[in-house]
């Protein structure tokens, strides 16, 4: 390598994620710019994986830039917030009309679309860039959902396709849109996420509480489940956290770690993103509320104080392998909610923000590379090819009769779990969602009409168009509003 060898991208920000990611690039075959504020990162990355790839390492933020081929693009792997203005506020003076910066940590849609204009006025591009699979999917192969514009795509699109995990040949990386387009359907890939984990862990606490099964024997089910329609890598690490032995106490793994949850906030903003848009991500709302809640370990406590903790009666069945199989087909059927529930708020920002984002693609990049991989993000993609206007998962033919199948036992396993006093937050917002869904008439026409009595807020009719309102203090006569 010399002076005069020009980067094909430059990374800056080298903690693990960062390092990763420009490992992956170098492996690729791309030369690689290495920047990071603290000089001995870079100097530690270079010396331990130089012989992984072309490096050009520089100590100045200007040394970096200048290292990098036109028109440049220079990944920022930094603290979301603050420290990202931060290192864009360094990097603009010292770029040209049409270079790109590239966010790829876990910013707010919102900022990466204030950050796109802000940069577009100076004639610069910024994509704001989802990156799933943690530390391992970036070194070895990331889902990556890059938004922004074309033109910084058909610059990024070859380089980024080349490191995203691969799925039959086919990268799991797509151009999702304008501006925060990218960092928007990584947040619901997140609130999905949470979902799905929160799922995972109340079908695991129905068979550990409620059966008194034992981790060990609960990873054996997991694996079982694994091998069918929930193959998933969230079942198959599930597996593996169960099985899993304290060496320091011999005891099970999951009972020596504490059961307060944590979250970084994609949770929360794409539950705070669903209010906003009048999206109803029940499933992945309770999700979000069940970390908050466990949280609270004041709260808790006091409540055990007062009401006790135990199961009680505790669940009781005949045919344990049907309780078992009962819960495997409510988990199934609550995962399709989760899906459906995320894949509508993508419907409802791609349409408010005018990006297009094509529900379908979504769904291929995440077979591979992200932590909500599974088998069954294969029926979706086929669900949108078949239908892409189709308005909602659950009537998809394939997850309708999922549903259908299952449907019984979810209903069982609720209201088991409500008998025994084993908390279901997802299962049972899941299953009330699909009923609410499918009902032939709900009760807001009854909240319609308190709405119109004590705030004259006026109602529909569903016999002639229009609004109305009672004069309710009044002769109680019906006029039109």
């Amino acid at each position: 390598m010399t002076s005069e060898t020009l980067a094909d991208i430059g990374v800056t920000g080298l903690a693990v994620m960062g390092r990763n990611l420009a490992r992956n690039l170098a492996r690729h075959g791309h030369a690689v710019a290495l920047h990071n504020r603290s000089p001995e990162r870079t100097r530690s990355l270079v010396t331990q994986h130089g012989a992984e790839g072309t490096f050009v390492a520089s100590e100045s933020l200007a040394g970096f830039v200048a290292s990098l081929r036109r028109p440049r693009a220079v990944i920022v792997m930094v603290q979301a917030g603050a420290p990202t203005d931060a290192v864009i506020d360094e990097l603009v003076p010292l770029l040209d009309p049409d270079d790109i910066v590239v966010d790829c940590g876990n910013a707010h849609f919102a900022d990466t679309r204030r950050r796109e204009a802000a940069l577009r006025a100076r004639g610069l591009h910024f994509v704001g860039c989802g990156v799933s699979g943690g530390e391992e999917g970036a070194l070895l192969g990331p889902s990556i959902m890059p938004g922004g514009s074309a033109q910084s795509y058909a610059r990024l699109g070859p380089i980024f396709e080349s490191i995203a995990a691969q799925v039959e040949g086919t990268p799991c990386c797509v151009h999702v849109g304008a501006d925060g387009a990218g960092h928007f359907v990584k947040m619901v890939h997140n609130g999905i996420e949470y979902a799905d984990m929160q799922l995972i862990g109340e079908a695991y606490d129905l068979l550990r509480a409620g059966l008194g099964a034992t981790p060990a024997e609960l990873a054996g089910t997991f694996r079982d489940w694994n091998e069918g329609d929930l193959e998933s890598f969230l079942i198959e690490i599930t597996a593996d956290v169960l099985d899993q032995v304290d060496t320091a106490t011999g005891r099970p793994f999951v009972d020596v770690v504490l059961d307060q949850a944590e979250q970084k906030g994609t949770g929360r903003w794409t539950v705070q993103t669903a209010l906003d848009l009048g999206v109803p991500i029940t499933g992945i709302a309770e999700a979000t509320f069940a970390r908050s809640l466990s949280g609270q370990a004041e709260q808790r406590s006091a409540a055990r104080n007062t009401f006790g903790s135990d199961v009680a009666p505790p669940l009781t069945t005949e045919d344990r392998d049907a309780f078992v199989d009962d819960v495997r087909r409510a988990l199934y059927a609550s995962k399709v909610v989760a899906y459906a529930q995320g894949f509508d708020l993508i419907t409802a920002g791609s349409s408010e923000y005018g990006w297009d984002v094509d529900r379908g693609a979504m769904a291929t990049i995440w077979r591979g590379g992200c932590i909500i991989r599974a088998r069954f993000l294969d029926r979706i993609r086929e669900a949108y090819a078949a239908d892409p206007e189709l308005p909602s998962l659950l009537v998809a033919p394939y997850f309708a009769q999922a549903v259908r199948s299952g449907v019984l036992s979810w209903r069982r396993v609720v209201s088991r779990a409500a008998l025994a006093g084993i908390p279901t937050p997802a299962f049972a917002s899941s299953l009330s969602y699909y009923d609410a869904l499918r009902a032939g008439r709900l009760p807001a026409a009854l909240l319609q009409g308190l709405r119109d009595n004590f705030g004259a807020h006026t109602y529909r009719r569903v016999d002639r168009d229009g609004s109305f309102h009672v004069e309710w203090a009044g002769d109680r006569r019906e006029h039109p509003a």
